[in-house]
C-alpha cells in the first residue's frame, strides 16, 4: 500500500471520528455515530498494518486477534453497571501504551546514536519504518523528538496509574473518601518539579535513566491525584482520564510521524477536556483543581440533620401514584446497579397511559459516568422526550405532585444549598424535596457511595421506599390504576 493511499485512508478515517464525535451529541444519531467510529477505526488500523514500512506481520496479526478475542469477552461479560470501570481500565491501557511506545523510541535513538558513532552506514542504510525515519533526523528535529518523547511517557504514566485507581475506587475495591499522603499537594508539586528537572537533563543526553526515573514519578503523581479526590466527583475524573488519555497519544503521535494519532489524540483529549468542563461547571467545581487533583473533601463540621426517615410501603406509593397528574422519575446510580431501568420503563408506560404527565430529570454527573442514565433509559425504550436535562426541569418540581427517586443521592441532596461545610457545597442539585411528595427507593439507610449524608431522607414530605430497585418497582406496578 503506497503512502497516498495510507494519507487518504487516515484522512478519511479521521472525517469518520469527527463524524462520530458529532453524532453522539444526540440520542436518537448516536447509533450512526458509533458505527462511524467503528469504520474509521478499521480502516485505520487497516491502513497502519498494510502500510509501507510495517514489518513483523505476524506479531501484529497474532496481537491484533488477542486483542480482538479479548475484547469481545470483556463486551460480552460486562454490565452496563460495570461500564464506568471498564472505561477507566480502558484509559490505562492507552496511558501504559504510550509509556512502552515512549520507552521504546529512547531505545531505538540509543541504538541509532551508536551506529552513528560507529559509523555503520551500511547498517543505518538498511533501517526502515520508525528506526529510518530517526536515523534522517536533524540535531535540532531529534531535540524536537526527545521533548514529544518524554512528554508522552509523563502523559501516559499519569493516565495509567490515575486509571487504575479510579477503577479500583469505582469497582470498590479502593476507598472512596478523598486521601493524601502528608504533603498533599506539595508532594505532586514537588514531583513534578524534579520531572522537569529529568527532562533538562535527558534534553542534554541524559539517556534512559532520567526518562525511567521521571516514569516512576509519573506514575506516584497519577496515583496521588487520583487518590486525592472523592467518590463523589468520579465522574469528573473518568472524563479528565479520557482527556489525558487523548493527550498521550497525540504527544505519542509526534512522535511517531503518525498525523492520524495526532488528530485522534487531539480529539479525544479536547472533547474529553472539555465535557471535564461542562461537568465541573454542573457541580460547581474549578477545572484548576480537577487537573490539580484533591477536591470532594469537607471543609469543617456537617450541619446536625433532624427528624427520622419514616418508611412507606409498596400500597402507600402506588396510591399517591394513582391520586398524581404530574410526576418527575429522577434515576441514579442505584437503579442501574439493580437493574430496574425496564420496571422504570413500564411504570411509565402505565402512569402515562392514565393520563398522568411522567418526566425523566437527569443530573449532569448521574451514575459514574456522563451519560450513564441515558443510555439505560434509552435500552429501555424510554421516550427520549421525556428525558431532560437538569437545567430544563429543575424549576418544575415545586408544582410537581410526586418525585421518585431511584438509587440517587449527591444529586437530590440538598445540603449542597444549606451546609456550606458539605464536600458538594455549592453544587447543583435536583431540588425534589420541593415536590409535593417524594418517594425514595433505596436498599437501605446507608449514606451511599460518596459517603454524604443526606437531609432529604429526613425531610416530612419525603418517604423512603426501602428495598432492591426492581423488586419495589414490580411489587408497585399492579397497583397502578
Amino acid at each position: 500500500m503506497s503512502i497516498g493511499i495510507v494519507s487518504a485512508a487516515y484522512i478519511a478515517a479521521a472525517i469518520l471520528f469527527i463524524l462520530s464525535l458529532g453524532g453522539l451529541s444526540g440520542q436518537e444519531s448516536a447509533k450512526r455515530a458509533v458505527w462511524y467510529g467503528i469504520a474509521g477505526m478499521a480502516l485505520a488500523v487497516g491502513a497502519t498494518i498494510w502500510g509501507p514500512g510495517m514489518g513483523h506481520l505476524w506479531v501484529v496479526g497474532l496481537m491484533v486477534a488477542i486483542g480482538a478475542a479479548a475484547g469481545a469477552v470483556v463486551a460480552g461479560r460486562v454490565q452496563m453497571t460495570e461500564m464506568p470501570q471498564l472505561v477507566a481500565a480502558l484509559h490505562s491501557f492507552v496511558g501504559l501504551a504510550a509509556v512502552f511506545i515512549g520507552v521504546n523510541a529512547q531505545i531505538e535513538m540509543g541504538r541509532i546514536a551508536a551506529m552513528v558513532a560507529g559509523g555503520d552506514a551500511d547498517g543505518l542504510n538498511a533501517l526502515t519504518g520508525f528506526a529510518a525515519k530517526v536515523a534522517h533526523k536533524t540535531p535540532v528535529e531529534l531535540n524536537i523528538l526527545k521533548v514529544e518523547v518524554f512528554l508522552g511517557v509523563f502523559i501516559g504514566a499519569v493516565t495509567f496509574t490515575g486509571s487504575v485507581i479510579a477503577f479500583g475506587k469505582l469497582a470498590g475495591r479502593v476507598d472512596g473518601k478523598a486521601k493524601k499522603l502528608p504533603g498533599g499537594h506539595m508532594l505532586n508539586a514537588g514531583a513534578a518539579f524534579l520531572s522537569l528537572v529529568l527532562l533538562v537533563l535527558y534534553f542534554n543526553g541524559a539517556g534512559m535513566w532520567a526518562l525511567l526515573a521521571m516514569t516512576l514519578l509519573a506514575f506516584f503523581i497519577g496515583y496521588h491525584l487520583i487518590m486525592g479526590i472523592g467518590g463523589a466527583d468520579m465522574p469528573v475524573v473518568v472524563s479528565m482520564l479520557n482527556s489525558y488519555s487523548g493527550w498521550a497519544a497525540a504527544a505519542i503521535g509526534f512522535s511517531l510521524g503518525n498525523d492520524l494519532l495526532i488528530v485522534t489524540g487531539a480529539l479525544v483529549g479536547s472533547s474529553g477536556a472539555i465535557l471535564s468542563y461542562i461537568m465541573c461547571k454542573a457541580m460547581n467545581r474549578s477545572f484548576v483543581s480537577v487537573i490539580l487533583g484533591g477536591f470532594g473533601n469537607t471543609t469543617g463540621p456537617a450541619m446536625e440533620i433532624a427528624g427520622e426517615q419514616v418508611a412507606i410501603d409498596a400500597e402507600g406509593v402506588a396510591a399517591a401514584l394513582n391520586d398524581a397528574d404530574s410526576v418527575i422519575i429522577v434515576p441514579g446510580y442505584g437503579m442501574a446497579v439493580a437493574q430496574a431501568q425496564q420496571s422504570v420503563s413500564e411504570l411509565t408506560r402505565k402512569l402515562r397511559a392514565a393520563g398522568k404527565t411522567v418526566r425523566f430529570a437527569i443530573h449532569p454527573v448521574a451514575g459514574r459516568l456522563p451519560g450513564h442514565m441515558n443510555v439505560l433509559l434509552a435500552e429501555a425504550k424510554v421516550p427520549y422526550d421525556i428525558v431532560l436535562e437538569m437545567d430544563e426541569i429543575n424549576d418544575d418540581f415545586p408544582n410537581t405532585d410526586v418525585a421518585i427517586v431511584i438509587g440517587s443521592n449527591d444529586i437530590v441532596n440538598p445540603a449542597a444549598q444549606e451546609d456550606p461545610n458539605s464536600p458538594i457545597a455549592g453544587m447543583p442539585v435536583l431540588e425534589v424535596w420541593k415536590a409535593k411528595q417524594v418517594f425514595v427507593s433505596k436498599r437501605g439507610q446507608g449514606t451511599g457511595y460518596s459517603g454524604i449524608e443526606n437531609p432529604l431522607f429526613y425531610k416530612e414530605n419525603t418517604r423512603m421506599f426501602y428495598g432492591d430497585a426492581k423488586k419495589s418497582l414490580d411489587a408497585l406496578l399492579p397497583m397502578i390504576n
